[in-house]
């Protein structure tokens, strides 16, 4: 899966776009899950289902379509839509304390599929997913700490391992959601990647 190359220009394909799509919906699912389940709310931090869709957007896409389907979700954003965790949107939430797991996301959608694309067995897709979490984790909890420390109010007794204590609580579901994006995602790509007369298709 993935785009093709004529030159200097990028070509996609019909299902390049509708899973970048798919897959920038998702993140906007993700994002308010809270909605439907406002119990998941710790501390005012949204526990979301955003890294689970970001990291499993680079193990099916690719490193290259996994990232932008998730850039395209951040600009979507950005460009005023609610999409954003509690329906948030617009260039403001730039300056959101939380916005560094956006960022993070694109990046580790790449790095995912990256991996992916050079182990192919299932326990790498699984570590994978893992070490993207953590570096999601290491990235959004420090832009937390520096926004409020540099542009946001933050209360004088917060401190960096209060920040990171905050983080505390989606961190055991995000653990697990990681490994099961990395054998759910093993299972896909492999079935989306299979040949089409394994499939039973005729060419």
């Amino acid at each position: 899966m993935g785009s093709t190359t004529v030159g200097t220009k990028i070509r996609f394909r019909a299902l390049d776009i509708a899973y970048i799509g798919m897959f920038s919906a998702l993140m906007m699912i993700g994002a308010n899950i809270t909605s439907f389940a406002p119990f998941m709310v710790v501390g005012g931090v949204p526990i979301t289902l955003q890294a689970f869709f970001a990291i499993l957007a680079g193990i099916m896409l690719g490193s290259r379509l996994g990232a932008i389907s998730i850039a395209v979700y951040a600009f979507i954003g950005l460009a005023g839509a609610p999409v954003f965790a509690r329906f948030t949107g617009g260039f403001s939430q730039l300056l959101s304390p939380t916005f560094g797991f956006i960022i993070a996301f694109i990046f580790t959608a790449y790095l995912t599929g990256k991996i992916v694309e050079s182990f192919s067995t299932r326990g790498a897709y699984i570590v994978a997913a893992l070490i993207s979490t953590v570096i999601i984790y290491i990235f959004g909890t420090n832009w937390i700490y520096f926004a409020y420390q540099i542009w946001a109010d933050a209360p004088p007794e917060f401190t960096y391992k209060l920040a990171w204590l905050w983080m505390l609580a989606p961190l055991p579901k995000d653990l697990i959601l990681a490994v099961f994006a990395g054998v759910f995602g093993y299972r896909m790509r492999h079935i989306i990647h299979k040949p089409n007369s394994e499939r039973g298709v005729n060419k």
